[in-house]
């Protein structure tokens, strides 16, 4: 038996692959397996190839797997596009409709299952999807009453006709791979997982459960890859808690809305990608002039402009530190994990209000889409901090206004919402004294510069950076962000083996950069490696900016639209290691 498996399904967008998947990887779910999923999409709505893996373990694991063992192929498109993955002896479950055709070189046992025509037995090719799945699932020899509870609650409030047919499909899909393959698939077996159920989601969906765990009740949003999921989620949530998500004509107009219910005193914020955010620049310094808290999510794709909307790529960072005119404060936190997506969420708020600065969550789309299996969240952790929110202002001197921006020492002034009794105040993009009239005073404004980024010296985030450092002088200290920190852990455990010492950083805070936090482990590696999915090094570039050492820092990039796979940092691991060793 194995312990881990990997599974691919393949074919035309709106052909059902993602419905297969989501059913298939739910079953394994509930038998308690962990999972880790990517999605590859085309930028239509319909039509072009698409296709979903899924890796299957019993242990906990964060990565894709570099190659695979079953591809299921709805047309000769998907066998064409990926078969190269297969391992030797692997297995494709195909169509028997198009005539398959195994390509030169590749190694696999080729199964033609009539998916098609069981479905039209049962009255329509729509139940293909079911009948692709229960040949899936027969060759793992999983039980099948576990997988068609997941089919009842998928389809269930469809009827029980449909739940039967569907049934039906799995069954006759199960029997006819299994007459073809003459039963389970030996070396395919799976142990038994540990029968605990995990949260199963995308990061989207957890940093739209952090909002409403963090009291967001309001969410302008414009729809956008692979971002909508947020908005898609809070949808259905926040009516239910006397919130509301509006579409809005633009970014633009969402991020000013968020802007102005958060100056109101609601928690809001809204999401959008690369493009959006890049329409948001101007907003988002207006809320650092009014110190206006806000936060906002950027789900990074690939650029410029429309770029590849549907494939993965880190290459924001630069214009989330740097994007707005002139210098304000703001903070850019980027989650790993599926849990950190919740919990950095929270935090997130907790942030904006405490300095009074925008803060942007900086994901990328295999953490935003890539379906993954994550531990139980902790709702005792959460804790809600307004910070110096002013609900009883004090009297005024006749004529007065409130100092809504007053001097003090950490640059965070008192803050009051409309209709708090004497705290009347100015409030309007230009520079402004205390009380928020505008003011060109020089001296006023060097103060204000320097109150508004005063707040810069002071924030404190949770695990900065998050590091796993068993080596005193490591061979390498290999540095990423965002979705990168699984695969490079795997990555280090084969390198490990070959007697490479290695350390491994996530930086978790981009902006302010941890740069004291991080200084140690950079100044006690031989090589540094940075991996990340842009051309031009960006992390690279601010590691060398704000820590140094760049004579040692060495860039592994990839920005062909797909994720990191383990090989390849392992690879990378090896060549730069024998270099410094020559």
């Amino acid at each position: 038996m194995i312990s881990q498996l990997s599974w691919k399904i393949g074919g035309q967008q709106g052909e059902g692959v993602e419905s297969t998947d989501r059913i298939f990887s739910t079953a394994l779910n509930r038998l308690g397996y962990y999972l880790y999923g990517y999605r590859h999409f085309s930028s239509r709505i319909k039509g072009g190839h698409t296709n979903n893996k899924i890796r299957i373990s019993t242990k906990p694991i964060r990565a894709i797997s570099d190659d695979l063992d079953i591809l299921v192929a709805f047309d000769q498109e998907s066998i064409d596009f990926n078969a190269h993955e297969l391992r030797d002896n692997g297995v494709i479950v195909a169509d028997a409709k198009f005539n398959p055709v195994l390509p030169e070189g590749i190694k696999a046992r080729l199964f033609p299952v009539p998916i098609t025509a069981i479905a039209e037995e049962l009255g329509t090719s729509l139940f293909k999807n079911m009948a692709a799945s229960g040949a899936s699932w027969a060759l793992l020899g999983l039980p099948l009453d576990v997988f068609n509870k997941a089919v009842e609650e998928e389809f269930g409030r469809k009827g029980a006709a449909v739940v039967e047919k569907n049934i039906e499909a799995v069954r006759k899909g199960a029997e006819s791979v299994l007459e073809l393959a003459g039963g389970p698939i030996a070396d395919f077996q799976l142990e038994p997982a540990d029968g605990q159920q995990k949260l199963f989601m995308i990061g989207n969906d957890a940093i739209a459960l952090g909002a409403v765990a963090a009291g967001c009740r309001f969410m302008p949003a414009y729809p956008i890859t692979p971002a909508s999921e947020v908005m898609e989620y809070l949808q259905k949530v926040l009516p239910k808690l006397g919130g509301t998500v509006i579409q809005t004509e633009d970014e633009i107009a969402a991020c000013t809305m968020a802007i102005g219910a958060n100056y109101a005193g609601a928690r809001a914020l809204t999401a959008s990608a690369g493009p959006g955010l890049s329409l948001m620049m101007e907003a988002i310094g207006l809320a650092g002039m009014t110190e206006t808290p806000v936060v906002i999510v950027d789900t990074q794709r690939g650029g410029p402009s429309t770029g590849l909307p549907t494939k993965q790529e880190q290459s924001d960072l630069n214009a989330m530190v740097y994007g707005t005119h002139g210098e304000i404060p703001k903070i850019v936190l980027a989650p790993s994990t599926i849990e950190e997506c919740f919990y950095d969420t929270i935090e997130a708020f907790n942030l904006a209000e405490k300095y009074q600065v925008p803060v942007i969550l900086m994901t990328d789309l295999q953490l935003s889409l890539g379906k993954q299996s994550a531990e139980m969240l902790d709702y005792n952790r959460i804790v809600i901090d307004r910070g110096a929110l002013v609900t009883e202002a004090p009297e005024q001197e006749a004529n007065q206004l409130f100092k809504r921006y007053e001097f003090t020492a950490d640059g965070v002034s008192p803050r009051v919402i409309p209709g708090v009794k004497h705290g009347i105040h100015h409030v309007t993009g230009v520079e402004h004294d205390q009380t928020g009239r505008p003011s060109e005073s020089t001296e006023n404004r060097q103060r204000m510069m320097d109150k508004r980024l005063e707040k810069l010296k002071h924030i404190q985030v949770t695990d900065a950076i998050k590091v796993d450092a068993p080596h005193e002088t490591p061979d390498l200290l290999i540095i990423g962000m965002g979705s990168t920190g699984g695969t490079i852990d795997e990555a280090r455990r084969r390198v490990e083996l070959e007697g490479i010492k290695t350390n491994h950083a996530t930086v978790r805070l981009i902006h302010p950069f941890p740069a004291e936090q991080l200084r140690p482990y950079v100044e006690k590696a031989k090589t540094v490696i940075v991996v990340e999915n842009n051309a031009t090094g960006q992390l690279a570039d601010q590691i060398k900016l704000h820590v140094g050492h760049a004579d040692k820092i060495k860039n592994v990039t990839k920005y062909n639209g797909n994720p990191f796979l383990p090989a390849e940092i392992e690879q990378k691991c090896k060549e730069l290691t024998l270099a410094w060793q020559h």
